[in-house]
């Protein structure tokens, strides 16, 4: 009976036990922390129902975004001529790409087509006026040579018909062969001169032709790829990032980078002039029926920790509503909604001092 009681009293002080580890953990678990202060005091919404946006500066393009340079062809770096910051114009170099072999192959192919183009041009020359003199010569003397043929044949002839004891038949029947290869002879002079005043084969020609436009179109071909090893700037504007030094190997993926590991980074990234600039707001799909007609949308930008608006000037929207990307990579920020791309212009002289790719507040007035 007294070791019943012990496995009561036991249970009971087990079950007290549990009961208080349960109290104490929900007054824990209850406990909330304090928020803490926000870095910044937000903005206020200029407008009495305006539409709030998260935007991010970019440089001022007709289409899309910043210009990423990519190379289309792969090699080592071997210049930077420019730096970031710098102001270039149109075609100004960027980076250099190790292109000796490309740069050997394109002079072979234009060497090549140099003599393709001479041969024709020596084709469509003919007959050679050199050549017509020697023909012309040839033709000559082998006539002379038939005629001597001939007329010592005639001789032997008229005296072996005098008297056939004069002159062997033998000898008669040698006179008269001599002057049949003699006279061959000059039939064939006669036709070579006809040859050399024809010209090239008009096949011989189109042949050549067609050698020699092969040859340039792959010469053009080897230029226009050798031009690719030299990045220039694809309008005036400004070099805004460069992610690529002397020595590093670059492909059209891109360029490695150290620290995120990805061999997809930009060699250039490349913007308009810094007087203007670009927002790019993304507005939730919800709020879309309470914005304004193109015509008529006004908006006000604050940049991030300031109260300054700055006006901005609508551009276009682009008529897709696509899934929502992280801009401000806040945990709390949803991403599974979807989101209308709205672009707003302003310069960069009535604003603090800005960057394309700092995150800004935009207000879109309703």
């Amino acid at each position: 009976m007294a070791i019943h009681l012990s496995g009561t009293k036991l249970l009971f002080v087990l079950a007290g036990i549990g009961l208080v580890a349960g109290i104490v953990g929900a007054v824990i678990s209850s406990h909330k922390e304090p928020s803490q202060p926000p870095v910044f005091n937000p903005a206020p919404n200029p407008y009495p129902d305006g539409i709030y946006a998260n935007g991010i500066i970019e440089s001022d393009q007709a289409h899309a975004s910043n210009v990423n340079i990519y190379p289309e062809v792969s090699g080592t770096v071997t210049e930077v001529p420019v730096h970031a910051g710098q102001m270039v114009k149109r075609g100004d170099p960027l980076v250099q790409i190790d292109d000796r072999v490309q740069r050997a192959t394109t002079e072979q192919l234009e060497a090549q087509a140099k003599a393709a183009r001479a041969l024709l041009q020596e084709l469509r020359a003919q007959p050679r006026p050199e050549t017509l003199v020697v023909a012309e010569a040839q033709l000559t003397a082998a006539e002379a040579s038939a005629k001597l043929a001939h007329d010592t044949y005639d001789k032997q002839q008229h005296a072996y018909d005098a008297d056939p004891h004069a002159v062997s038949r033998d000898t008669l029947d040698t006179a008269r062969n001599t002057w049949l290869v003699a006279d061959a002879n000059r039939v064939t002079a006669q036709r070579n001169l006809e040859l050399t005043r024809a010209g090239a084969w008009i096949y011989d020609i189109r042949n050549q032709e067609a050698t020699y436009e092969s040859l340039v179109k792959s010469a053009n071909s080897a230029r226009t790829l050798l031009s690719k090893y030299t990045l220039r700037a694809p309008a005036d504007g400004i070099v805004m990032s460069i992610n690529v030094n002397t020595g590093i190997y670059v492909s059209s993926q891109g360029v490695y980078d150290t620290y995120t590991q990805a061999s997809n980074d930009p060699l250039v990234v490349f913007g308009t002039s810094p007087q203007t600039l670009n927002v790019r707001c993304y507005v939730d799909e919800i709020l879309i029926p309470r914005m304004n007609v193109p015509g008529a949308i006004k908006a006000q930008m604050f940049v991030r920790g300031t109260k300054n608006g700055v006006p901005l000037e609508f551009v276009r929207l682009e008529p897709y509503v696509s899934p929502k990307i992280s801009l401000s990579d806040e945990r709390q920020e949803r991403v599974d909604v979807r989101v209308l791309p709205v672009i707003f212009r302003f310069k960069a002289s009535d604003s603090q001092q800005v960057y394309p790719g700092q995150l800004v507040d935009v207000y879109i007035g309703h």
